[in-house]
């Protein structure tokens, strides 16, 4: 693998040498950003060169604990920020003025959708030019620059125009500790002019970030939890259901050590996946409606009261709004906000604190995980193939399904591979990521060289479509260039597979490609990389076979060529029922 630091935009990353070195930008407004973003966790930047950003990439190149990875387009970029801000907590990316800003928008809209703190750099125009009426290239024509930081602050929780030095460095500060304490993306906009220049408030090392953790209201925490256990040990089959707002919460321990002391049976909601351990004794499944996993549903839904941990409830978490979830039955808690029943609510009781509070105070109730044991009955095994027949696709993730481990993570593209992919269960560690809130096909191959550059101990496996692969398929070519070792199954089956599921049309058709001969022309022989086309459940087993043997420190792409109408079978139920949602006609007036 090539090393990290050698990685950087230009053509050649092993040969080419950094524009500045380190000790020629100490108490520069570049080397305080270069050093702050290693500070807080990041060693990898995202980014795609522009006029306005050359010389604030010069500094990053420039610190030795920083990679520069060179992305094939802004939004791939954003989508790799995305990706990386998931394994380790924070990701960065830097595109320049409005052409790069506007074309990574999408993939900060999606993070900000998903509560990544994802750190938007840009590199912006000559402080000299702001307010002179001047019009500028990268622009819209207009004298006015600000239609850039408009359009970012629907989608972060933080804007800042840095042009000149006087308070860059509590702009820049403020910034960062801003999408750290919000977990959500900021927009940070540094003139072109300004990155190389000495100023005394930038000291040659940063004074040490520190953030002060959120401390609850005591008095209301320790109400919320009185009433809480009030509510939940007059139950007779309680039930905790995980979400994805454990993750910003940072409530994954204190959710373990709660299910560990109530002995309730645990689900986790779809877009929770990942989040909650499902090596756990008491884990039933996936909690996703009509389409849960066996059995899953018929629990909690019959439950007499349950808690929801850091529940996001959308249309298609609900599967079109047809959850049979009773609101006076349920515990919602949220990051900063416990709710019970119809009331009360207890603001500024902070998630963690909270379920650590209550695992004190719940007595042990272990009906539903029995009533559940009582009912369940093992999934039955894909029918045997005959010799050449087709593969389907149910028989590729049984495969997928044997390869995970702890040393792997699995990155489920928007389509049919969030319903396979829900079915798989994860072994202790395994790593878990989709994109459920935002939905936005091509995530996946971004959030993919994101996710392998900042977890470089799991090998990661990705379920992408063939529709989405045709959006983001350049940065392919960043993977092998970063020496990257995941598994990619392509599943071809010509089209837009779940949108044809909620309302068909000739749109969801679309052109095929030779995949594998597209990935073998990226490749062109430098680095390592290996393709196959699978058609049937022998081709498929040599593939793996080779992809987990031979080709084992290789970026491996297999693509499998499948019946257009092979499908999950809850994909065919959620998207009958999604399409009628969308289909419901105006309420009269």
């Amino acid at each position: 693998m090539e090393n990290q630091s050698q990685v950087g935009a230009t053509g050649n990353p092993s040969t080419n040498q950094p524009a500045v070195r380190g000790s020629s930008s100490s108490g520069t407004l570049g080397r305080h950003l270069a050093r702050r973003l290693v500070q807080i966790g990041i060693h990898d930047v995202f980014s795609v060169p522009g006029d306005f950003n050359l010389t604030l990439l010069d500094h990053l190149v420039a610190e030795p604990e920083l990679s520069l990875i060179g992305c094939c387009n802004e939004l791939n970029a954003g989508y790799a920020a995305d990706g990386y801000a998931r394994a380790k907590g924070v990701g960065a990316c830097v595109v320049t003025f409005t052409v790069g800003g506007l074309s990574v928008l999408n993939a900060v809209a999606g993070a900000y959708s998903e509560n990544l703190p994802v750190i938007c750099i840009v590199g912006g125009p000559n402080s000299n030019d702001y307010g002179t009426n001047r019009i500028l290239h990268h622009t819209i024509g207009l004298p006015d620059f600000s239609q850039e930081i408009r359009c970012f602050q629907t989608v972060t929780c933080h804007q800042a125009v840095v042009n000149n030095l006087e308070d860059a460095h509590e702009q820049i500060d403020t910034a960062i500790s801003t999408a750290l304490k919000e977990s959500k993306p900021v927009y940070i906009s540094i003139s072109c002019n300004l990155p190389a220049i000495p100023h005394p408030t930038f000291a040659r090392e940063p004074v040490p970030f520190f953030l002060a953790p959120w401390t609850s209201n005591q008095m209301g925490l320790e109400a919320a939890v009185e009433a809480t256990a009030d509510f939940l040990n007059k139950a007779v089959k309680p039930v905790i259901v995980g979400g994805p707002k454990l993750r910003v919460s940072k409530a994954q321990k204190a959710f373990v050590e709660l299910a560990d002391a109530c002995g309730y049976a645990i689900a986790v909601m779809p877009s929770g996946k990942g989040l909650v351990p499902e090596h756990h004794p008491h884990f039933i499944g996936t909690y996703w409606g009509a389409i849960s996993t066996g059995f899953c549903s018929e629990i909690v839904e019959s439950a007499d009261a349950y808690i929801f941990v850091g529940p996001i409830f959308n249309d298609y978490s609900s599967v079109g709004y047809s959850l049979l979830i009773k609101k006076e039955k349920a515990v919602v808690v949220q990051p900063n906000r416990v709710t019970i029943g119809n009331g009360p609510s207890f603001g500024w009781v902070f998630m963690a604190e909270f379920l650590t509070g209550l695992a004190k105070k719940l007595k042990k109730n272990t009906t539903a995980m029995e009533n559940y044991h009582r009912i369940f009955v093992p999934p039955g095994m894909p029918v045997k193939h005959n010799q050449d027949e087709p593969l389907r696709v149910n028989i590729l993730f049984k495969y997928i399904q044997n390869m995970l481990s702890g040393d792997t993570a699995v990155i489920a593209d928007t389509g049919d591979s969030w319903f396979n992919c829900q079915k798989l269960h994860l072994p202790e560690n395994c790593g878990y990521e989709f994109q459920m809130q935002y939905g936005s096909i091509g995530w996946s191959v971004g959030a993919t060289l994101g996710y392998a550059q900042a977890a470089q101990d799991k090998r990661v496996i990705a379920c992408i479509g063939d529709g989405s692969f045709q959006v983001t398929a350049q940065d392919i070519s960043t993977m092998i260039r970063c020496g990257q070792r995941s598994i990619i199954f392509l599943i071809n089956n010509g089209g837009y597979t779940i949108e044809v599921e909620i309302h068909d049309g000739p749109y969801n058709v679309i052109k095929n490609w030779d995949y594998t001969g597209l990935v073998d022309a990226i490749h062109d022989g430098e680095g390592k990389c290996w393709t196959a086309k699978v058609r049937t459940e022998d081709e498929l087993t040599e593939a793996i076979s080779t992809a987990t043997g031979a080709k084992q420190d290789s970026l491996c792409f297999i693509e499998i060529l499948v019946h257009k109408d092979d499908t999950s079978k809850e994909l065919l139920e959620w998207g009958t029922r999604v399409s009628s949602a969308n289909s419901r006609p105006p309420n009269p007036q």
